[in-house]
């Protein structure tokens, strides 16, 4: 048995586990945030057998790709530094996922 922990951006997370669940796939999902922009992420947990994992990561893959946006940075609060901030809105890169896949020692539902 296998957990995959999936963090993906928020806008992916409903059709991720829309298509998780067409496809036979259970999934908890935790809301998250953090990175480089501070923006809402969603931490899917999705525990599933050895040879269905190549399957959950093509559909991870599918579903949550990388974009660019334009995103108006915040002024740094209490540093100072107000030569660090940008006042103009910047192209960053956003999207995909980060995947982790660990062995899990036992799995019980009740």
């Amino acid at each position: 048995m296998k957990l995959v922990i999936a963090v993906v951006q928020d806008k992916d997370s409903q059709k991720l586990v829309e298509v998780l669940v067409e496809n036979g796939f259970r999934s908890t999902k935790l809301a998250s945030t953090g990175g480089f922009l501070k923006s809402g992420n969603t931490t899917l947990l999705v525990g599933v057998e050895v040879q269905d994992v190549p399957a959950v990561l093509a559909i991870i893959r599918s579903i949550c790709q990388a974009r660019e946006e334009l995103v108006a940075p915040m002024a740094p609060m209490g540093s100072g530094a107000v030569e660090s901030y940008v006042p103009y809105p910047i192209e960053v890169l956003v999207g995909g996922a980060t995947v982790f896949v660990v062995d899990v020692a036992q799995f019980h539902r009740y």
